[in-house]
């Protein structure tokens, strides 16, 4: 089976280039390891646990994001490193940034807080989203983060909804302050990240009810402070009588 992987190396003279090579293995990851032992010790790719727990192998296949450890591969894809982060190297991109997101939050958790007043329901309000693996294949496939480095991103919000939803949090103030610019308010709504993370995680959902809880707590969405209704006419532009 041949596959193509797009490659960068930045001490080349043309740093981008593109690598066929023929393998015998059907898991993406054993594939990169077959041609990094017996074909072509250059290659540089990131793995870790081997069992899509760590995310470290996140890569594109065909243009979708995919873990290598969990990913059949076919005759003639095309492998690439994922999107909206620096390469350091063909498969191996710098994350740094895209973590450094989350700090900007604050999140901590109140641990004077009385523990024993957590039920398992409310334990499940925030199991999905610990499940995270920080893979990044949402910061990849996402359109805002693509033109804005400084937007928090899936990952980060989908974290902050963890801390928001979590009993033990006493004052939410400081995580809904530090979400607004930046932040929920300048995600799409695509689901883009949610139909890439392999831990089946929903970020549009999750960035969609801190939206609402924002809204409770006294937020607003500040793109629509500023729109003038009248513009629109008694029918906001609608005639239901197609006049």
């Amino acid at each position: 089976m041949k596959i193509k992987i797009i490659r960068f190396n930045s001490e080349l003279n043309n740093p981008n280039f593109t690598s066929e090579y023929t393998v015998n293995k059907s898991n993406l990851l054993q594939a990169l390891i077959e041609i990094k032992t017996k074909n072509d010790n250059s290659l540089t790719f990131r793995c870790g646990c081997k069992s899509g727990v760590c995310g470290s192998c996140a890569v594109r296949v065909n243009g979708i994001e995919k873990l290598s450890c969990k990913t059949v591969i076919h005759e003639n894809d095309i492998i690439e490193p994922i999107e909206n982060s620096h390469i350091i190297k063909d498969l191996v991109v710098d994350v740094s940034h895209e973590t450094s997101l989350i700090a900007k939050m604050g999140l901590s958790i109140d641990t004077d807080n009385d523990i024993n007043k957590v039920a398992q329901e409310d334990i499940k309000k925030i199991d999905l989203q610990s499940n995270c693996i920080l893979c990044n294949s949402c910061y990849s496939s996402c359109p805002v983060y693509e033109v804005n480095k400084e937007f928090l991103g899936p990952f980060a919000l989908t974290r902050a909804i963890r801390y928001v939803n979590d009993k033990k949090l006493v004052n939410k103030a400081t995580i809904l302050d530090s979400i607004q610019t930046n932040g929920i308010w300048d995600c799409t709504l695509c689901s883009a990240c949610t139909l890439v993370c392999p831990q089946c995680i929903d970020p549009k959902a999750d960035i969609m009810q801190l939206q609402n809880i924002s809204v409770q707590n006294g937020y607003s969405n500040p793109y629509t402070q500023n729109l003038d209704f009248n513009s629109f006419g008694d029918d906001f532009g609608f005639n239901p009588n197609g006049f």
